[in-house]
């Protein structure tokens, strides 16, 4: 996946890119950003901008409003799909900015399953915001992914990309949207739609499993589920596929045939180095170290 800002930060250093990772409906970029104007654009990609650290100030115009911010840790300059950046300018540079991006489709996908509405009519205001505590945590925990790989990376970057549209259409849409319809529904989790996703996951634990495959076999929309399936087993889905993958790589590891390299990429990971920062981290021990005290 491949987003506009190559075209837009003509004066800025990318850092990190999550197109390593296969994220599908959501892509991750860090930038540090110079001094400088930058060229007028209409992205095709809503685009949600967080500093990280430091100071900055940015003056910024585009869907009929004009912005001077005075940025820091926290701030949050939102650009939505289709909205032409008439001009910005990086009058004190941004050392360190995350900037996450949504794809028409999967978005738009969102608002017709979570709200049941048509997504034409669910706009975002162009926006500088001083602080959003539930953005900021979310922009943390992909810059953690980013940085720390884990096998169910892909799982987690997904439903933290729903919980993230979601909140920016309560509370940055022109509707001023009420809750998901998620959030209205009392349908629970129960112990056969819970069976059936278990045994779904356990099937299938070397496959890129989603959110929105657990979903469909619970038959419950993204946020839901995710919710009930966190009360009914005390995990969010991506942790308890991780600790299923966890479990499964132990077993190949005892079986003296299997490589190293396949188990890593059948557990989720996309290097042999990734998988085995993380085993180490859950296990005190490397695959190797681990294969031969077994």
């Amino acid at each position: 996946m491949f987003a506009h800002s190559l075209d837009k930060y003509v004066n800025s250093t990318m850092r990190q890119t999550s197109n390593a990772q296969g994220w599908s409906n959501i892509l991750a970029e860090r930038w540090s950003h110079s001094a400088g104007e930058l060229p007028r654009l209409v992205p095709r990609d809503t685009e949600v901008a967080i500093q990280l650290s430091g100071r900055s100030l940015v003056d910024r115009a585009g869907g009929g409003r004009r912005e001077h911010t005075h940025g820091h840790r926290g701030t949050i300059w939102l650009c939505p799909a289709g909205v032409e950046e008439e001009y910005i300018n990086v009058a004190e540079p941004i050392g360190d900015c995350l900037h996450l991006f949504l794809p028409g489709r999967p978005f738009s996908e969102m608002v017709q399953r979570e709200f049941d509405i048509d997504p034409a009519r669910a706009g975002l205001r162009y926006q500088a915001i001083d602080h959003d505590p539930f953005v900021s945590m979310i922009a943390d925990q992909i810059v953690g992914e980013l940085s720390n790989e884990t096998g169910v990376g892909r799982m987690f970057v997904e439903s933290l990309s729903v919980a993230l549209s979601a909140h920016l259409l309560k509370n940055y849409s022109e509707l001023g949207l009420v809750r998901p319809l998620a959030d209205r529904t009392t349908k629970p989790l129960d112990s056969r739609r819970l069976s059936r996703v278990v045994d779904f996951i356990d099937g299938n634990l070397d496959q890129d499993l989603t959110v929105l495959d657990l979903a469909g076999i619970a038959c419950m929309s993204v946020g839901h589920f995710t919710r009930s399936f966190r009360t009914a087993t005390g995990r969010a889905p991506h942790a308890f596929v991780a600790e299923r993958r966890l479990m499964m790589a132990k077993r190949r590891l005892r079986d003296e045939s299997c490589s190293i390299e396949e188990i890593a990429f059948s557990a989720g990971f996309s290097s042999l180095a990734n998988f085995s920062k993380a085993f180490r981290h859950s296990t005190g021990l490397s695959p190797s170290q681990f294969r031969a005290r077994s």
